[in-house]
């Protein structure tokens, strides 16, 4: 099973990267290749995030489960919470105005349930870090949450290079399913 899951992120890295230009691979003095800093810049934003939608989405197919939706009020809590994390300098779900995930979905003005909340402090692209939170158990149950429908993907990135990745799931209100189909 775990081969599978492994097999399609390598398979979406792939095709992420084919929307990428090529950089050129520093040896160091050893021969090997040298870790470079994975930088997002703006315009890399819609892509980044459409990756991040898309390998959550093959995780919870491979599962028989419906495809998240992006939306708009998620991946803005997400994204305040990403930034108020590098703040705190620590990777956690609560805000440092001791807002909870659920307190922060509602101010965004998200009107569906809360289904759950995935946070990492990391150097690792939006793919390594999917990876990562399917060999989690409690993060591996969030993503795929059969209630979950909506998502919104936030991160701040650091001067360093570090990335505070956050994502949001919910469950769209009652007659909000309806509309989104």
């Amino acid at each position: 099973m775990f081969r599978s899951i492994a097999i399609s992120l390598l398979g979406a890295l792939f095709l992420a990267a084919c929307d990428v230009s090529p950089v050129a691979m520093r040896m160091g003095p050893d021969g090997k290749p040298v870790p470079a800093v994975y930088r997002i810049s703006s315009n890399d934003a819609p892509r980044v995030r459409q990756r991040m939608q898309d390998g959550l989405n093959t995780m919870r197919a491979q599962h028989g489960l419906a495809p998240l939706q992006g939306n708009a009020e998620l991946a803005s809590a997400a994204a305040t919470h990403a930034q108020d994390m590098s703040f705190q300098s620590r990777p956690w779900h609560w805000g440092s105005d001791g807002s909870s995930p659920m307190q922060r979905a509602q101010r965004a003005g998200y009107r569906g349930s809360f289904v759950g909340e995935m946070v990492s402090e990391t150097f690792e692209t939006e793919i390594e870090t999917v990876t990562a939170w399917m060999s989690e158990a409690e993060t591996r149950a969030v993503i795929l949450d059969r209630r979950a429908r909506d998502v919104g993907v936030g991160w701040h990135q650091d001067g360093n290079g570090k990335l505070w990745w956050v994502v949001v799931l919910g469950e769209p209100a009652a007659g909000m399913q309806i509309a989104a189909r």
